[in-house]
């Protein structure tokens, strides 16, 4: 997304004389951000990062997945699909803000909302992903509710390198073009390093990828230092994709 900018030249009075000088005026859409939380979790945590990376000029939108906060009750039938569907509905929320630019559109994604944000990328154009401790789940059972899944067969799963042809996610990640950030937690007991390793070695065709560890951080982020750790990479990150973008480095 290459700045396109309005160029017209002016004159400006200085004493008798005049000197030349040009204007030039930003263009008129912004960058979006799509926020999807992790299973468990909700909107909370994700509305303070949202408003920095608002400070940015960006538009973010966060939201509750079904089976979460007041649509609780439906946990235990929830599936996949239907929470790639709330995923696909919610990013056509965003991408349909009148100020949005579409082809500057990040997603952020943690844990289980990681996950189904690698697979958004390849049903909707998504510029920039960040993932958070991105889970796997094998691509059997897919719409059995995700509450039945095997958490003991999935632990097995998940500490295996997984190549990306033989996982949905995976193979999203390879044909992914954008820029990533991948965030890892030292001390996590839910998604474990091989996991991240299948997905970094996934994102074979990207255009840059960081990979980032919060030191002494478990899964859920539970200290108020991890948080801060993960906000900072995260909003560092965004800036310098957003900025990036906006003088056609990116």
């Amino acid at each position: 997304m290459k700045t396109r900018s309005e160029i017209f030249d002016v004159q400006i009075a200085v004493d008798e004389e005049r000197i030349d000088g040009t204007v030039l005026t930003p263009e008129s859409k912004v960058p979006g951000v799509l926020f999807v939380h992790g299973w468990g979790g909700s909107q909370q945590r994700d509305l303070v990062r949202a408003k920095g990376i608002a400070g940015l000029g960006c538009i973010c939108l966060t939201f509750d997945l079904r089976g979460h906060e007041r649509t609780l009750a439906e946990q235990a039938s929830v599936t996949r699909e239907d929470n790639l569907r709330d995923i696909l509905a919610a990013y056509d929320r965003l991408a349909a803000h009148p100020s949005i630019d579409p082809s500057a559109i990040a997603v952020v994604g943690t844990s289980y909302g990681g996950y189904l944000s690698a697979i958004l990328t390849t049903l909707r154009p998504v510029k920039w992903l960040a993932l958070r401790v991105p889970a796997l789940y094998r691509d059997s059972d897919w719409d059995a509710p995700k509450l039945a899944l095997d958490r003991a067969d999935l632990n097995r799963y998940r500490r295996t390198h997984i190549q990306a042809g033989d996982n949905r996610a995976l193979a999203a990640c390879a044909d992914f073009r954008g820029d990533v950030l991948i965030v890892e937690s030292e001390h996590d007991d839910f998604v474990p390093h091989p996991t991240i390793m299948s997905y970094r070695a996934a994102f074979q065709s990207v255009h840059s990828l960081t990979h980032r560890i919060v030191d002494g951080a478990d899964h859920g982020l539970s200290d108020e230092v991890s948080q801060q750790a993960y906000t900072s990479i995260l909003v560092r990150w965004i800036t310098e994709m957003v900025i990036g973008s906006r003088i056609g480095a990116h």
